[in-house]
């Protein structure tokens, strides 16, 4: 988890003030989830690793290629801007839609209340991370001008208006902003993962 910690360690400051990631948390994010996901039962965790037909070990191979495709574009192909373009779909894909039921939805359910992790998925599942994650989801997004982030168009509320009588309203995300929830939610999901393989192997759950 190590590595984990100091990537989101990097975004001390939004933790603080978005999230609400009390100062002792900051230096152990992911090991903080690893550790709190200890309380839970044998069928709390047997619950968060059946939410989905696919199974946890194909998701985390699905997060490890992400992971390697990222790092070769941004060694190697950033100067295309049509491969960035694409990079920018899929990471949008794999950090808001892909995890979002089959991870953050069911631990935020088996989660205490107070603990880090149960928060961290609900920051991930409230506005304005829901918002960007519908937008994503139904293709209601663009980038702004300077491409200094992405406009992106959702419906206010818990219940969707009447599309036919009521607009959206339109919303921006900074890149620096966006790339820190990016990041929250790929090593939230990983670190909730691990660990559920590690028990598996260990305990058979």
């Amino acid at each position: 988890m190590d590595n984990l910690d100091r990537q989101l360690f990097y975004y001390s400051g939004r933790l603080k003030e978005e999230v609400g990631v009390e100062t002792k948390y900051l230096v152990s994010i992911c090991t903080t989830i690893y550790n709190e996901l200890k309380q839970l039962s044998i069928e709390d965790l047997r619950e968060i690793e059946t939410a989905s037909p696919v199974g946890l070990e194909l998701r985390i191979e699905e997060l490890t290629a992400f992971n390697m495709m990222m790092d070769r574009v941004n060694k190697h192909l950033s100067q295309y801007p049509e491969i960035v373009r694409s990079q920018v779909i899929v990471q949008n894909y794999v950090a808001f839609v892909y995890l979002k039921d089959n991870c953050f939805d069911v631990t935020k359910k088996v989660m205490p209340s107070g603990t880090l992790t149960r928060r961290i998925c609900q920051f991930l599942l409230n506005n304005p991370v829901r918002a960007f994650r519908n937008a994503i989801a139904h293709g209601n997004w663009q980038y702004t001008n300077d491409y200094s982030g992405i406009k992106y168009y959702a419906h206010k509320g818990e219940s969707k208006p009447n599309v036919e009588t009521l607009g959206m309203s339109e919303f921006t995300v900074g890149n620096s902003e966006l790339e820190f929830w990016q990041a929250l939610s790929r090593a939230t999901a990983y670190t909730i993962y691990s660990y559920i393989i590690e028990i598996e192997k260990d305990c058979k759950i």
